[in-house]
């Protein structure tokens, strides 16, 4: 580990959230908690993963770090570069596509002045494009934070935003 900062991330209370999940599990599986250690990992950590941070996590539930890494990187829930306070995660998947998500991420960037995957110079918003977030019904949609806002329109993202700090 090379950074003084990550060390010993994995305890007091982020040890006893990740050996609630880690119960779940049985004795002999703890690996199958990575998925929430990930999460909480990034959560206290600013809203992004390093290297680090991921072998702590790989050392922690006895994994190798390439299996740690396989995940991390697979899963549009983790991030591994900084984001902004609000992370929009934008569906382009099918449903959204055909509803217009093109545009509402047209009219993202062009009110927030960033393009995907870019975090505004205040760091209060970034722009993430994902392939599915499982509400074809109310496509288009978002997610900010842990909110999941359908059926957007120009006027409710512009709602939306402006009603953040």
């Amino acid at each position: 580990m090379s950074s003084t900062m990550n060390l010993n991330i994995i305890q007091g209370d982020v040890k006893q959230r990740i050996d609630r999940w880690i119960s779940h599990y049985p004795e002999d599986q703890k690996q199958s908690a990575v998925m929430p250690a990930l999460r909480i990992v990034q959560e206290v950590s600013g809203g992004s993963l390093t290297n680090e941070l991921m072998d702590q996590v790989a050392d922690y539930l006895e994994m190798t770090p390439i299996a740690v890494y396989e995940v991390a990187t697979f899963y549009s829930m983790y991030e591994h570069k900084p984001v902004g306070k609000h992370k929009i995660c934008l569906c382009t998947n099918i449903s959204c596509m055909l509803r217009g998500s093109d545009e509402i991420l047209e009219h993202l960037e062009k009110k927030l002045g960033v393009g995907v995957g870019e975090v505004t110079p205040d760091g209060k918003f970034s722009i993430k494009k994902v392939e599915c977030l499982g509400a074809c019904g109310g496509a288009p949609m978002m997610m900010l934070g842990k909110e999941y806002y359908e059926n957007l329109t120009e006027e409710s993202i512009d709602e939306i935003l402006d009603g953040l700090e």
